[in-house]
C-alpha cells in the first residue's frame, strides 16, 4: 500500500500502523507529533491506529530556537 508520508509517496506494508510510520521516519523518541489525515493521533493511539492505502501522514518533530 501507499501514504503520503511527509509530503513523499512511500510504500508501507499492509496493516502498517502510525507507530510503524513513526519509526521509518527514524523520528526521536520524544517531541514528536503526528497528523493521520488532517487530524492529530495522540501517541497512546499510534500502535493500534492503522493507516489506509491513501493516507496522508505528517510526523513533525519539536525544533528549539527563537
Amino acid at each position: 500500500m501507499n501514504a503520503r508520508v511527509n509530503g513523499s509517496l512511500r510504500e508501507l506494508p499492509d496493516g502498517a500502523t502510525v507507530a510503524a510510520v513513526v519509526e521509518l521516519t527514524g523520528a526521536p523518541s520524544s517531541g514528536v507529533a503526528v497528523a493521520l489525515d488532517g487530524t492529530v493521533v495522540p501517541r497512546a493511539a499510534w500502535a493500534s491506529t492503522p493507516v489506509a492505502d491513501g493516507s496522508v501522514v505528517e510526523v513533525l518533530t519539536a525544533v528549539q530556537g527563537g
